[in-house]
């Protein structure tokens, strides 16, 4: 096992038990919870074809929703955000041709990373609200809350980004 994939599986375990431990329990404003176990997806290396992405967020998010009792609506934003991870990395850097040996989060100028992130991070949330509330009715709270914890995530995010890089 290389250096990457052991920073990888710590990165993996690090984020779940943070996100059940500590994040799970806070209820800014009575109802907003940071959904920050995604950022495991932003640092995943890019590469071309690569299954694993795939699978690990699939774990990753099956985890998160066992000891949520969230019944797969993680597992499932999760899997799709991985999936569209790369078109939409592509359309937001407005390169075709990404290389996919040498390509990292930290080589993507900084506007266009954060970008890249809210947009991840609506999709994930949006798709996390809308499976829990799954009406029509419901659309309207279904949209302030992926407002409202988009923005709180993003902003963890961000900040941990920021101290990512600096070690780098």
């Amino acid at each position: 096992m290389n250096r990457e994939n052991i920073n990888s599986a710590l990165l993996f375990i690090g984020l779940i038990f943070l996100q059940i431990i500590v994040l799970n329990n806070i209820n800014f404003l009575g109802y907003i919870n940071p959904y920050f176990y995604i950022f495991f997806i932003f640092l995943y290396p890019i590469k071309k074809d690569d299954a694993s992405v795939l699978i690990l967020s699939f774990f990753l998010g099956l985890c998160i929703d066992i000891f949520s009792d969230s019944g797969g609506i993680n597992a499932a934003a999760t899997l799709f955000i991985a999936f569209v991870r790369i078109p939409i990395l592509q359309s937001v850097i407005g390169k075709r041709d990404i290389e996919y040996g040498a390509m990292t989060i930290f080589k993507i100028p900084f506007p266009k990373m954060f970008l890249y992130v809210v947009i991840l991070t609506f999709l994930h949330h949006f798709i996390v609200f809308g499976m829990e509330y799954f009406k029509w009715s419901k659309f309207g709270t279904i949209l302030l809350n992926t407002v409202l914890t988009s923005v709180f995530t993003i902003i963890l995010t961000m900040i941990s980004f920021t101290f990512v890089m600096r070690k780098r």
